[in-house]
């Protein structure tokens, strides 16, 4: 397991899935706000379900969010499209709704920079949020990342198109531990 000050990031076993399912996928609005992709039912137990995890895929490392304290399931994290030429990679994470608003945004974020810069020694950290996601927004600059652009009406999300912000990290820029 991959630990922060408050959680800790690691693989995703079977019985996660449909809390995780329940908690952010039959969420069609947090689903929608999250993915680039419609949403779409998927049956319980389904193997179609995004958060199955396939351990033969190397572009994309899922880990399941756990309290420290506890081991309570709090959501999920992702480091998605490895790039291992370009030594990049970008990362996401979706939060249960009972573990929102705690500042485990930022101790996830924190994790990651670990995992992508010192465990697979990536150079360039990337996260793509929509404009209105002030919690990503606040994590990613707590850990470092910085503003690059605005992707304008990028996002279609529940019926209307939206600006989406990316923000970028080099391994050089970050300073492991700072939280703002």
């Amino acid at each position: 397991m991959l630990r922060g000050s408050e959680v800790g990031l690691r693989a995703r076993h079977e019985d996660d899935i449909p809390i995780l399912q329940a908690g952010l996928y039959d969420d069609v609005v947090t689903h929608s706000r999250s993915q680039a992709r419609p949403w779409r039912p998927i049956t319980p137990g389904s193997t179609a379900s995004p958060l199955t995890v396939d351990d033969k895929e190397q572009g994309n490392v899922p880990f399941s969010v756990v309290e420290l304290d506890g081991g309570a399931l709090v959501g999920t994290a992702v480091l998605w499209g490895i790039d291992n030429h370009n030594r990049s990679a970008h990362i996401g994470l979706g939060l249960l709704p009972s573990s929102r608003g705690k500042g485990y945004g930022t101790d996830v974020v924190a994790v990651l920079c670990h995992y992508g810069f010192v465990v697979r020694g990536l150079r360039r950290l990337q996260v793509e949020t929509l404009a209105d996601n002030a919690a990503m927004l606040r994590s990613a600059e707590r850990n470092g990342f910085v503003r690059e652009g605005v992707l304008r009406s990028s996002a279609w999300v529940m019926g209307e198109f939206v600006d989406q912000v990316l923000l970028g990290l080099l391994a050089q820029d970050w300073k492991p531990g700072s939280k703002g």
